[in-house]
């Protein structure tokens, strides 16, 4: 039988991982030079699965005119809209109409690869009639998700963000399913498929050992970038001057420069059109976008630059990340401490440096201290010293 077809749910926004949101749904945020969501439709095509149907609202056309019709990743992508942000469930019965009798559901906005589907079992489920089934995996902290607990080898409950450790199963999301669950669905997906249970119906838990990233808040960005750099390839497709020195796994785009007398220590992506140093050092766990520009003497580690950023001479950067079109002259300092960090209410302590939005402009030796939040479309002057968050059009003079 196998499955032939997946919906992918795409229409949310991710507001905890604000400015990066503000002008693009969560599943276009970019991890090693790709939208999330690529990894979600790669993974499904390497397991013969090309008919996908997006389930998108929130910023759409950042979504179609990036992904258009799919064939570009050997795939066959159709759109259907979430007109309100209503919930999971409430997505997916907008593709009712144009769902198989069996198909995947994934959320679009977990970088997964091909044998996170594959090595569960899950594709083999449906042989017989009535079976739906969950993919499931254990986790450290269950605390922001849905726990699922099992009972030979069926789902018996699922329990959202216990205050108490109930198992180290999570629900990640991903489902396999016969047309019968949308008599169930209501605004949440998990509550239809409780109901589902609670009628009688069993749904089968499939475990997973492979890759399973979530990115809930800004920091989680560099976390999943650091994993997903692991596994990309060296490639050296610019031109490399005199004197420059490549240890490790290393990509370089077309007609990108890097400059006499630089470094490089992988894992590190540099995409098209960049010009980076002289004398410039790109540390592990970075990833850089197209069209971006870095100055002489500038130290990168752990960081994520989009598209169209410059940084200016003598800055230094670590465990930072700046959105598309964002300009820092030169002698940025945005270095990595452990800072104390409110975002919806929740305060969480983390190592990070500083996280800007897109269109911002910076002016030369500005100190971004650890947790430094810019909001997109900020301008800073010369001189400044920063700290905790700066709402999206700032001016600071």
């Amino acid at each position: 039988m196998g499955f032939k077809q997946a919906v992918v749910l795409a229409a949310g926004e991710g507001e905890r991982l604000r400015p990066f949101t503000a002008s693009k749904p969560k599943v276009m945020i970019k991890v090693a030079n790709k939208p999330i969501m690529q990894y979600v439709i790669e993974a499904l095509e390497r397991n013969g699965i090309r008919r996908i149907i997006f389930v998108v609202g929130y910023k759409k056309e950042k979504i179609m005119d990036y992904f258009e019709d799919g064939k570009a990743l050997g795939v066959e992508i159709d759109y259907v809209f979430q007109k309100h942000p209503l919930g999971t469930g409430d997505a997916l019965k907008q593709a009712e109409g144009k769902t198989d009798e069996r198909f995947l559901v994934l959320p679009g906005d977990n970088v997964i690869e091909a044998d996170t589907i594959s090595d569960s079992g899950l594709l083999d489920v449906g042989e017989k009639k009535n079976e739906n089934a969950i993919l499931i995996k254990a986790h450290k902290d269950v605390s922001k998700y849905g726990v699922v607990t099992v009972e030979n080898g069926m789902v018996e409950d699922i329990i959202e963000k216990p205050s108490k450790e109930i198992s180290n199963l999570v629900n990640t999301g991903i489902y396999a399913f016969e047309k019968e669950i949308f008599e169930f669905l209501e605004d949440e997906l998990t509550s239809g498929v409780l109901s589902m249970i609670h009628q009688g119906n069993r749904v089968k838990a499939c475990e997973t050992h492979g890759a399973w990233l979530d990115a809930v808040y800004p920091w989680d960005i560099l976390s999943l970038n650091g994993i997903v750099l692991k596994e990309n390839p060296a490639k050296v497709e610019g031109k490399i001057e005199r004197g420059v020195t490549i240890d490790g796994q290393v990509s370089i785009g077309k007609n990108s420069v890097i400059r006499a007398n630089s470094y490089m220590k992988g894992p590190v992506i540099i995409g098209e059109n960049c010009e980076i140093g002289p004398n410039a050092c790109i540390f592990p766990s970075t990833s850089i976008g197209n069209d971006v520009t870095i100055g002489a003497f500038t130290e990168i580690k752990n960081s994520v630059l989009t598209e169209m950023v410059k940084i200016g001479s003598f800055s230094s950067i670590q465990d930072s990340i700046f959105d598309s079109g964002s300009y820092a002259e030169g002698g940025l300092i945005a270095r990595s401490e452990e800072a104390d960090i409110e975002i919806g209410g929740e305060h969480h302590v983390v190592k990070i440096g500083a996280m800007i939005g897109e269109y911002c402009e910076i002016g030369s030796n500005v100190i971004a201290h650890s947790g430094t939040i810019i909001g997109n479309r900020s301008k800073i002057k010369s001189m400044k010293e920063l700290s905790e968050r700066i709402p999206d059009g700032s001016w600071v003079v």
